[in-house]
């Protein structure tokens, strides 16, 4: 197991979310190859909507850009291994009125 060996570069989770986060990330790696960015996603996705209700988000990879809006305590960016993960809640947007 990878557990303890995460860095996180930043979040705004409560701690035993963060615990989680890092805790599936290694469960993840433990199941698929660390090349196969797209299962580790998937599973990690899962686990949060399982745990936490539907809406997360998970991107996995070691190259990539992004910009979002999140629901306030629930993002985390951190390294493990050579992959980085970004897992989030996506925020709920006030619906459009149009005159």
């Amino acid at each position: 197991m990878l557990e303890g060996k995460a860095l996180i570069e930043d979040t705004d989770m409560p701690v035993k979310m963060q615990i989680q986060a890092m805790t599936s990330a290694c469960q993840a790696l433990d199941l698929y190859d660390v090349f196969d960015c797209k299962s580790i996603a998937a599973h990690i996705k899962k686990e949060f909507d399982l745990r936490y209700g539907n809406g997360w988000q998970c991107v996995v990879g070691s190259n990539f850009g992004c910009f979002f809006t999140h629901t306030k305590g629930t993002f985390i960016y951190f390294t493990l291994e050579t992959l980085n993960f970004l897992i989030f809640k996506g925020a709920s947007s006030s619906p459009l009125s149009f005159p």
